[in-house]
């Protein structure tokens, strides 16, 4: 009977039972179809871990969680596995270096990687700690590996697969090649174990990240509201005080201090446009059958291509996107933080596909002939795509934009598994 193994099929912690499974020869089969989220709140899953985290691998025994004892148990599947080496020294030094691999290497990289991404709130401090501590843990293995081909013996062990395992996440999304080349034995050693057989048939094609993600949240934490302050008893009431008249001066530099009118936005200064943005909106929100007819064909005759302008953007990582909700969550955050164009944008954004990793693609029209500056400023989202301006004049662009208005299914081939409007 093969062990099943409950994660999904980018998870890098699954990727060390699944590599140990292939030195053993232990079956080890990984559940289709699972989606974070989803799969792991079902009550079938919550028995198996209460907390709802993966990975979680099912046994003739019951179920075991926590991704180095699933590891240790695959391993231990096989009597007198190298994989533990030839003695109680080297046991303990594999040991060891899981530990390591653990605490300094994977949980730094974590705290580097993991409010970069918007999933924990991004500290400047914080995360200069976590560099700093994971340089300080990658000098100390590089110094090992000076003299080591493997972390331990002459072969490859479970602390290799952990460690190997750990340091995927960071050299493939936070640790560039200049972060890593002061760490030249590490190097070698990380692109020798991902390319062994077992390892490159589990993580397939690794490649190092040519940048570090930029900060998709910098959310500050809430402040504490302070009590109510209770209220003082009424007491008789006073006569005024006569303010004493001030002098010119103090009157002048007040009227100075008097907030000034904001200057007005440049695309309120643009020439007049035929196109209303606003009657553009009404229909199409209000168009319900025969949208190609209706809306598609009031588009084309409302736009403007001298007052506006058409664009594409594609996200540039969709090979994060393996959680169907967390796809949809970084989509509505986008257009939350665009409220500041609704006056001079009306949006489509498409989330693709049937199964992971989801493509996001959107089509933008902006006022303008260029997207304008004071938006590229202050909503960081737009570095993460590729904008491309749409040629109106060609025909094929011209019906990606029809649709991508009209939600037309299936999108260049492949279903939808949403699409928001911002309007």
């Amino acid at each position: 009977m093969a062990l099943v193994l409950h994660a999904g099929n980018t998870n890098k912690n699954a990727f060390k039972a699944l590599i140990a499974a292939e030195y053993t020869g232990v079956e080890v089969e990984l559940v289709k179809n699972f989606e974070m989220g989803v799969s792991n709140k079902t009550p079938e899953f919550l028995k198996m871990n209460p907390l709802g985290k993966v990975p979680v691998l099912e046994t003739p025994d019951g179920p075991i969680f926590e991704s180095n004892a699933i590891a240790r148990y695959v391993t231990r599947r096989k009597a007198d596995n190298p994989l533990y080496g030839t003695s109680l020294i080297e046991y303990a030094h594999i040991e060891q270096w899981i530990d390591f691999a653990s605490l300094e290497i994977d949980t730094n990289i974590m705290r580097w990687f993991i409010p970069r991404i918007g999933f924990a709130v991004y500290l400047p401090p914080s995360e200069e700690a976590a560099i700093s501590a994971l340089k300080r843990a990658l000098g100390a293995l590089n110094t090992h590996l000076a003299s080591n081909t493997y972390l331990v013996g002459h072969s490859v062990t479970l602390g290799d697969i952990i460690m190997t395992c750990n340091l995927v996440l960071g050299f493939s999304r936070v640790m560039t090649k200049s972060f890593t080349s002061e760490y030249p034995h590490v190097e070698r050693y990380f692109w020798t174990m991902v390319n062994q057989p077992n390892f490159k048939k589990i993580l397939g094609e690794v490649k190092q990240t040519e940048s570090v993600p930029p900060v998709q949240s910098a959310k500050k934490p809430s402040q504490p509201k302070e009590p109510a302050k209770p209220k003082a008893k009424s007491e008789p009431k006073k006569e005024a005080k006569k303010e004493p008249e001030k002098p010119k001066s103090e009157e002048a530099v007040e009227e100075e201090e008097v907030p000034k009118p904001k200057p007005k936005n440049p695309l309120d200064l643009l020439p007049p446009s035929k196109m209303i943005l606003d009657e553009w909106k009404r229909l199409y929100s209000n168009t319900k059958t025969n949208f190609r007819e209706v809306a598609i064909k009031g588009f084309w005759d409302m736009y403007d291509p001298e007052g506006y302008s058409l664009w594409f953007c594609d996200y540039k990582y969709n090979d994060e996107n393996t959680v169907s909700f967390v796809t949809l969550n970084k989509v509505g955050g986008f257009l939350q933080r665009m409220d500041l164009a609704r006056k001079y944008a009306f949006g489509k954004m498409l989330v693709i596909g049937s199964e992971p990793p989801f493509k996001v693609k959107g089509l933008w029209l902006f006022r303008g002939q260029e997207i304008p500056q004071f938006i590229i400023d202050e909503c960081y989202d737009m570095e993460l795509y590729d904008w491309k301006k749409v040629d109106i004049t060609d025909e094929a662009q011209k019906e990606r934009v029809n649709q991508m208005i009209e939600d037309f299914e299936p999108f260049e081939g492949e279903a939808l598994l949403d699409a928001k409007c911002f309007k």
